[in-house]
Order: C-alpha cells, then structure tokens, then sequence
C-alpha cells in the first residue's frame, strides 16, 4: 500500500513539473519578438528629399520589400518589383503615397513608411582658417554660428572678419559675420539660418 502511494505521488509530481514547463515555454512563445526597430529619422516631415540621400523604405509585412537606399544623382530610388522610382523633390509622406499606389497591382493593402536617414543632398561649405573644410551636411534650422562651431577655428582665423557667400537670383551676395560680436550677444542679426550652397569664408 505504502509503494502505490509513493508511487502515486511521484507520478503527481511529474505531471506538475512537466505542466510547469510547458507552461514556461508557451509563455515564452507568447511574447513578441523584437525585430529591428526602424531608424530615427533626421528630417522633418516638410523636408524635400533630394539626390544623394539616404532613405529608409519600410513596407508592412514585406520584408523583401524593405530597405535602406540612396537616391540616385538623377533624383531616384531602385525597388523591387517598382523598379526606378522618383525621390527628389517629394516630401517623405509623398513618396509614401507614391510608392503605396504603384504597390497595389502587386500588394494587397500595402503600407509603407519613408524616413529620411541622412541628408546629403543639402549643404553648406567652410573654407579657410578652420579645422575642418569643406562640405557639411545642412541641418534644418542651422545657423552660421553653429556650422562654425563644427568646423572650428585654426589660431590664424580672422574671427572678426568672416562672411557668407550666397547666391541669389544668379547673383553672388557676401553677408558678414563678426563672430567676436555675435558671441557676445551683439549683431545677432548676423548669425543668419544658413540655406543650401551657402559657402562660410573663415580669412
């Protein structure tokens, strides 16, 4: 009698211990998985894509689909299935749409995101006495004094005598910029948001 029962009461155990772990191992197959979370993206949503950026095509539940491209010099994008499709000059919901209609032939209710992940299409120029020289990627809102801060000075650098060329409606225009004033809170008017092409001159 004493053997049934222990016997009995190893089999109630066994049965509990492997009722634990399956329940383990289903709760572990209840949880999400957790893919790749899309890129941050670092423009606006009015941001005007242009050749040379870097974009982020994300289609729901297609991931052959989904990729990270770069628009091309003449202002597009390769997909599958879509071939060449143009980029520069829409805004990033724009290309959405544009890109969510060309899928329906093949799709059923395609959804799809665009981020813009590098902005190198839009830049400005620093030359002369700095550290760094050359192109920079415009940053929406950026003004001269924080290009300059990026580029840094050399101990040459006339700080007082520095200038913006811009060109406007054909024209060469030469804006200045006295960076010891500016930093002191003076001839804040200076310190202008710089756009696309603007060339800083550091003498």
């Amino acid at each position: 009698m004493a053997l049934l029962v222990s016997a009995l009461s190893t089999g109630a155990w066994a049965q509990a211990g492997a009722k634990d772990e399956k329940g383990k191992d289903k709760a572990k197959s209840s949880q999400p998985s957790q893919g790749q979370s899309a890129p941050a993206p670092v423009a606006s949503p009015d941001y005007v894509i242009g050749p040379e950026d870097t974009l982020h095509i994300s289609v729901w539940k297609e991931p052959d689909l989904t990729a990270t491209l770069p628009v091309r010099p003449d202002g597009k994008v390769s997909m599958p299935l879509l071939n060449d499709v143009q980029a520069a000059g829409l805004k990033p919901m724009q290309l959405a749409d544009s890109i969510t209609e060309k899928l329906r032939k093949y799709i059923a209710d395609p959804r799809v995101t665009v981020v813009v992940t590098a902005m190198n299409s839009q830049r400005i120029y620093v030359l002369g006495e700095v550290l760094h020289t050359g192109a920079m990627p415009l940053i929406p809102g950026m003004t001269v004094l924080q290009a300059l801060a990026s580029a840094g000075f050399t101990q040459f650098a006339n700080t007082k005598g520095i200038y913006v060329l811009r060109v406007e409606n054909g024209k060469q225009r030469k804006i200045p910029f006295n960076y010891k004033q500016v930093i002191k809170g003076e001839a804040t008017e200076q310190n202008i948001i710089l756009k696309p092409g603007d060339t800083i001159v550091v003498p």
